[in-house]
C-alpha cells in the first residue's frame, strides 16, 4: 500500500482524534491536512503508519489548541463546539465511547482540561491507544501520561454528562419536541423540558444571540413557542438530524441556506439542555449559510404585523 492509500485509509481516525481535541471541524480538517504534508515530505516509511500519523495529528492539534484557548477567552458570549453531523470514524468495539465523547456536553467538559490532559484522555479513553503510543504522541514519559490521565479522568468524571440510553427513546422525545415547537405549544414544550433546562446560544458576536442562557422549563418553553412560529411564517424550515451524536435539527431559510443548528441533551424522558449554534463561522462547513441578521429583522417585522 502506498503513502496516499495508507493516509486515506486512516483519515477518518485522524479527523476524529483532531476534532475531539479541538472541538472545531475546520481546525481538525486543517490539522489532518498538515499531517499529510508532513507524512508526504518524510523520506522514511514508519513501521506503523497509524502510530506515526496519529502522533503527528495529535501534536499538531495540541499546538493549535494552545493558541485557540487564548482566542476562546475573548469569545463573545458562550462558546460551543462546531457541530458535527456525522463522525467519519466508526469502530463497533468502541461505539459507546465514540458516541459519548463527541457530544457537545462531553466536548465542553474536555475544554476544562489542559491540552496535554485532553489529548491523553482522548487517545486512551476514546481510541484505546497504548501508553507507549500516547507517550510518543505527546512527548512525555509513560508514567507522566498515566498521571495526566488520572487528572483528566477526575475532571471528566466529576461532570460527565448522562444521556438517554435508548436511541429510539431519544428520537421520539426529539420528534415530540420539534412538533410542539412548530405548533407554538407552550404546554407541550414545557412537559418535555426538565425543570432546570437551559437554552444556550452561540452567535460569537456574528449573529443574533441570547444575552445569557435561558433557564427553567416555563421560560424556555415560552421563548421557543413565541419565536419559532414567527420563523415558520417567513418560511424557515428544519430537518431532524443527529448533531454530535445527539438528537437535533438543522434550520434553513427560504433559500435552503443554513440558519442555525439545535442540539438536544435528553435524560429520563426529558430535555436537559438545548444548544443553538448560530455563529456563521461554525456552520460554513455544512454548506451555504443564511444571513441571520436579515432573518432576525424579518421575524421582528412579522411580529409587528400580528
Amino acid at each position: 500500500m502506498g503513502k496516499v492509500e495508507e493516509f486515506q485509509e486512516l483519515r477518518p481516525l485522524l479527523f476524529s482524534i483532531a476534532y475531539r481535541i479541538l472541538g472545531s471541524v475546520g481546525e481538525a480538517e486543517d490539522a489532518v491536512q498538515e499531517t499529510w504534508l508532513r507524512y508526504d515530505a518524510s523520506r522514511t516509511r514508519p513501521a506503523s503508519a497509524k502510530a506515526f500519523l496519529s502522533a503527528t495529528v495529535t501534536r499538531i492539534a495540541i499546538d493549535v489548541l494552545r493558541s485557540a484557548r487564548v482566542r476562546r477567552e475573548k469569545y463573545v458570549g458562550p462558546w460551543l463546539p462546531e457541530p458535527l453531523l456525522d463522525d467519519p470514524y466508526q469502530d463497533p468495539a468502541r461505539a459507546a465511547e465514540l458516541a459519548d465523547s463527541v457530544s457537545m456536553a462531553a466536548l465542553l467538559l474536555l475544554e476544562r482540561l489542559s491540552p496535554l490532559e485532553r489529548s491523553v484522555f482522548v487517545l486512551r479513553e476514546v481510541f484505546a491507544f497504548g501508553f507507549d503510543e500516547i507517550a510518543a504522541a505527546v512527548g512525555r514519559s509513560e508514567a507522566a501520561c498515566r498521571q495526566l490521565l488520572v487528572r483528566a479522568r477526575r475532571h471528566m468524571h466529576e461532570g460527565r454528562p448522562r444521556f438517554e440510553a435508548d436511541r429510539q427513546d431519544r428520537q421520539e422525545l426529539a420528534r415530540r419536541f420539534f412538533e410542539a415547537l412548530t405548533q407554538g405549544d407552550v404546554d407541550g414544550l414545557q412537559n418535555l423540558l426538565s425543570a432546570d433546562v437551559q437554552l444556550i446560544g452561540d452567535g460569537g458576536g456574528k449573529a443574533p444571540q441570547l444575552a445569557r442562557a435561558v433557564v427553567g422549563a416555563e421560560n424556555v418553553a415560552r421563548l421557543l413557542a413565541t419565536v419559532y412560529p414567527l420563523m415558520a411564517r417567513i418560511d424557515i424550515t428544519f430537518e431532524a438530524h443527529e448533531v454530535n451524536g445527539q438528537p437535533g435539527a438543522l434550520f434553513r431559510d427560504r433559500d435552503g441556506k443554513i440558519l442555525h443548528i439545535l442540539a438536544l441533551d435528553t435524560l429520563d424522558g426529558q430535555i436537559q439542555t438545548i444548544r443553538a449554534v448560530i455563529n456563521p463561522d461554525k456552520l460554513s462547513h455544512l454548506g451555504p449559510v443564511a444571513d441571520a441578521w436579515a432573518v432576525d429583522q424579518e421575524v421582528k417585522q412579522t411580529r409587528k404585523t400580528q
